[in-house]
């Protein structure tokens, strides 16, 4: 959008200084002893500066046409790939929202997806390495796989497992299309895989509202209770995660954490670090728990207004300059109070271990 506006001004000062410099020269002509001699000359003068100015304008036209059939297209790819999510999903409420920090990208290296399956709603919040249409291959590669495997695969590590195949096999993948030819030098792009990583929490509500979660390497969420003067806010923090995918190997046993449970009208805040880490010009921090606790008053808000004013609050705070990617999951548990039951899965624990 700024571009194209930018393009517009410029296309306005094309246009404007030839205008400017005839209508000068007119002036001078006529106040001029010299202006009946000139008269011809101020003549071509006007046609060659009418002619520019049209063959000028048609080529801007041409250019801004271009690329706003550009814009729209690569934006309609990124949505297929961040699917905007449903307002409700099996008695959960849902909003998210992303900002990139790179102009005109609607989707960046922060990701997030929510699934009802026959295992519970299973939600994904991710950020890999990079930000910006770069970022665009891991991010599809990861949702691609979730989306699969949320489906199929009975047990949370189950899914998480997959996701570590799929990031190491695109990482292969890429790698291999980037392979230059023998005596070639590598790409100044080229990074080593090794230095590829991406965070990862994958959370799970149950029917009777337990969240049971599995977190590499990502910010823990923030609990809203409903209460009458509005939502309190809690920042879940249990315990340390593990290391993020791509840096070292899954454990053998992944252990399940049994979260927290959701009563009828509590929710949970899912976000990547972009939030944590975006400054002002003064270098100060967004205060994201503090903004969190604003946006959830003065009476317990739905998902999509808890997003929007975080949002709003973020960009008031850096000035619309992002240094990274910012990305947002607000759900509220709309579901009837039923009475609470013990986790069924056999590796449920108290906490992760790195």
């Amino acid at each position: 959008m700024i571009r194209t506006g930018a393009l517009h001004c410029w296309r306005g000062v094309v246009f404007a200084l030839p205008g400017l410099w005839v209508l000068a020269v007119v002036v001078w002509e006529y106040l001029s002893p010299l202006a009946a001699h000139l008269v011809p000359l101020l003549a071509a003068t006007l046609a060659l500066a009418c002619a520019g100015g049209y063959l000028t304008g048609r080529r801007g036209r041409r250019l801004a046409d271009e690329l706003e059939r550009t814009k729209e297209i690569a934006l309609t790819a990124q949505r297929a790939l961040l699917r905007p999510l449903p307002s409700r999903l099996d008695g959960i409420a849902l909003a998210g929202g992303h900002l990139s920090a790179e102009e005109g990208v609607l989707v960046g290296g922060d990701l997030y997806d929510v699934q009802s399956t026959p295992h519970g709603v299973r939600i994904i919040m991710g950020d890999v390495r990079g930000h910006g249409l770069p970022a665009l291959g891991t991010v599809a590669a990861l949702l691609g796989s979730f989306r699969d495997a949320a489906h199929d695969e009975g047990e949370l590590a189950g899914v998480l497992r997959r996701l570590e195949r799929a990031f190491h096999r695109h990482l292969r993948d890429r790698s291999r299309a980037e392979q230059p030819a023998a005596g070639d030098a590598l790409p100044a792009h080229r990074t080593a895989d090794t230095e590829e990583f991406a965070t990862v929490l994958l959370l799970e509500v149950r029917e009777h509202g337990e969240v049971m979660a599995l977190n590499c390497g990502h910010p823990w969420p923030h609990r809203l209770t409903g209460t009458p003067d509005g939502a309190r806010t809690t920042a879940l923090a249990p315990c340390e995660p593990l290391p993020p995918l791509g840096m070292f190997p899954l454990p053998a046993d992944v252990p399940l954490l049994a979260l927290t449970r959701l009563q009828p009208g509590d929710g949970l805040v899912l976000h990547t670090d972009g939030a944590e880490d975006a400054r002002d010009a003064h270098g100060e921090f967004f205060p994201f728990a503090g903004a969190l606790a604003e946006a959830a008053r003065p009476a317990a808000p739905a998902p999509a207004a808890v997003v929007a004013r975080l949002q709003d609050a973020l960009l008031r705070h850096t000035g619309g300059l992002l240094s990274d990617d910012f990305a947002l999951l607000a759900l509220r548990n709309d579901r009837e109070r039923v009475p609470a039951q013990r986790p069924s899965a056999p590796l449920v624990r108290s906490c992760l271990r790195p």
